[in-house]
C-alpha cells in the first residue's frame, strides 16, 4: 500500500499536462508523465486507464455534484433554477490549483484533435447528467435538455472566464476574503451562475 501516495492522483493530472504543453499529446508516454509524477507506472494505472482520461479527472465527481445539486433543489425551483443550483454545488470541486492548471490544460486541448474529441464527449456527458436529474424531477424531457445545455454553456464559459482572469480578481461577486481554496470556489460560483443569468436573458431575446 505503500505507493498509494496521498496527492498522487493530482500529481499525475499536473505532469500530464505540463508534458502535453511541453512536448505534445502524441509524444507523451504513461512511463514519463508517471517519472514526472514521482510514481510508478503500476500507480498511473491505479488512477487511470490510459493517458487521456488523464483530461476527466474529476468527472465522476462532478457530475455527481451537478446531479445532487439539482435533485436537492426545492420543489418548486423552475428547471433553470435547478440547474443553478446544481451549478452552485459543483462549483465547490473546482479550487485555486484547478484555477492555476487550467491554462495549461487549455493549451494542450488545443494542441491535440484525440483531446478535443475527449473534451467533447465530457461535455456530452455532464449534459445528460444534468438532463437526466431534471427529467427525475418530472421537468418533460425537452424542456430538461435544452436546460442541461444551457447548463453546461454556462459552467464552461463561467469556468473559462474564471481561470482567465487576474489571480488578484475578486470575482463576479465581490467582497471576498482570503484567497484560499474556499474563496476560489465561492468566486468561481459567481462567475459561473452570471453566465448562467446571461444565457437565460439572450435565450428570452429568441423570440
Amino acid at each position: 500500500m505503500s505507493r498509494w501516495e496521498p496527492g498522487a492522483r493530482e500529481r499525475l493530472v499536473v505532469a500530464a499536462v505540463d508534458l502535453f504543453t511541453e512536448q505534445g499529446y502524441d509524444a507523451t508516454t504513461v512511463a514519463q508523465i508517471a517519472e514526472r509524477a514521482g510514481v510508478t507506472k503500476s500507480t498511473f494505472f491505479r488512477h487511470f486507464p490510459d493517458k487521456r482520461e488523464l483530461l476527466v479527472a474529476g468527472q465522476e465527481t462532478l457530475s455527481r455534484l451537478l446531479t445532487e445539486g439539482i435533485a436537492e433543489a426545492p420543489g418548486d425551483a423552475s428547471p433553470l433554477e435547478a440547474v443553478a443550483a446544481g451549478l452552485e454545488r459543483a462549483s465547490t470541486a473546482m479550487g485555486q490549483a484547478t484555477r492555476e492548471l487550467a491554462p495549461r490544460l487549455k493549451a494542450a486541448i488545443a494542441a491535440s484533435a484525440e483531446l478535443q474529441e475527449r473534451d467533447t464527449l465530457k461535455t456530452v456527458s455532464l449534459a445528460a447528467a444534468m438532463t437526466a436529474a431534471l427529467v427525475a424531477r418530472g421537468v418533460p424531457d425537452p424542456i430538461a435538455a435544452l436546460a442541461g445545455e444551457l447548463g453546461v454553456l454556462a459552467f464552461k464559459r463561467g469556468y473559462a472566464e474564471w481561470a482567465e482572469g487576474d489571480r488578484g480578481d475578486r470575482g463576479a461577486e465581490g467582497e471576498r476574503g482570503a484567497e484560499d481554496d474556499g474563496g476560489a470556489e465561492q468566486e468561481l460560483a459567481g462567475y459561473v451562475l452570471a453566465a448562467l443569468d446571461e444565457l437565460r436573458a439572450a435565450s428570452a431575446s429568441l423570440g
